[in-house]
């Protein structure tokens, strides 16, 4: 069996009972939208937070402060383009 690390390359795993399994993608999606949905509901918007890298690109910057505002309602965003 191939370990873990070398599946999850190609295919999303998810844990059931404590251990990873092969899932669909739409399994492994739904489970991590449902896992930060449930952060911001117990935590508001002090549960999330997102640090940006200053080497990804203006877009991929703006897209990731967006999905943090917009849908984790949160301002918790910093990035190290200052350093």
């Amino acid at each position: 069996m191939k370990s873990p690390q070398l599946v999850r390359l190609t295919e999303p795993l998810v844990r059931d009972g404590g251990e990873l399994r092969p899932a669909s993608w739409d399994v492994a999606l739904d489970r991590a939208a449902a896992g930060l949905d449930r952060a911001r509901r117990r935590g508001g918007t002090t549960a999330y937070g997102m640090f940006s890298c200053s080497k990804a690109t203006n877009e991929v910057n703006f897209m990731a402060q967006k999905f943090c505002r917009v849908v984790m309602a949160s301002n918790n965003v910093d990035s190290c383009n200052r350093t």
